[in-house]
């Protein structure tokens, strides 16, 4: 798994046999995020070769596969943006909870 971790039971059969962009159980690694672009960049020149030669059949299949790289890159980005933001939990300082202050 080079751009994240399969979420699936450990021994059961893969039916996406490796195609793991497709896959809801992959949980992409926001380290790896340069690696999907590539591979979306990559999808991106392969449609647009496929359609050129009228491989339709073959356009389908990559156009899932591109969908799904998109998917991963936006859960990448909620993630990142999950972890960068900062919550106000509202717990009180120390002179509001003893009742005086620190000042001398």
């Amino acid at each position: 798994m080079s751009v994240g971790i399969c979420a699936r039971a450990f021994s059961t059969p893969c039916i996406h046999e490796h195609a793991c962009v497709r896959c809801s159980l992959l949980r992409p690694d926001p380290a790896q995020r340069a690696r999907l672009e590539e591979i979306r960049d990559n999808l991106e020149a392969r449609i647009i070769e496929a359609k050129r030669e009228g491989w339709l059949g073959e356009v389908e299949g990559l156009q899932v596969s591109y969908s799904g790289v998109n998917d991963k890159l936006a859960q990448i980005d909620t993630t990142l943006r999950r972890t960068t933001a900062a919550t106000e939990l509202g717990i009180p300082g120390f002179n509001a909870v003893s009742g005086r202050s620190s000042v001398p």
